[in-house]
């Protein structure tokens, strides 16, 4: 379930408190939510992925990007986010487009190039088709 994009991140579809588990047994030390609260009332929400993380001794990181875009307050707080770890993240939306097109603008701004990034993306099965451009706008700022 977990899709590994580096050594470093791995995305995922909505977890579940048990995922919380598996992800501590995977070695993951933050978990960043990129899923706005009652996008699906039926699914877990922020504050109990965020409890079961914490019980897990996780780091948990609320980043919510709804369904009109990305914005340079949601990058930067990405960078941040992966920045202030050591280990290994989960980040986890819907269906993990949205924390994989997040990861994607978050490289392309710390001068990853975006061939690098389209592949590391595309190996874990997610296409960065909708922000390529923004990604190349973003690495040639660098």
């Amino acid at each position: 379930m977990f899709r590994k994009i580096t050594d470093k991140i791995s995305v995922a579809p909505q977890i579940t408190l048990e995922d919380v588990a598996s992800a501590k047994a995977d070695g993951v030390t933050l978990i960043i939510n990129n899923r706005p609260d009652g996008e699906d009332p039926s699914a877990p929400q922020s504050a109990d992925i965020e409890a079961a993380a914490g019980a897990a001794g996780i780091d948990f990181v609320a980043i919510p990007i709804t369904h009109s875009g990305f914005s340079a307050p949601q990058v930067d707080a990405m960078i941040a986010a992966l920045d202030g770890t050591e280990g290994k993240t989960l980040a986890y939306c819907r269906s993990g487009t949205r924390s994989t097109l997040l990861w994607s603008l978050a490289q392309a701004k710390q001068g990853v190039a975006p061939d690098e990034i389209a592949r590391l993306a595309g190996n874990a099965g997610y296409d960065i088709t909708p922000v390529r451009a923004i990604v190349d706008a973003l690495a040639s700022d660098n």
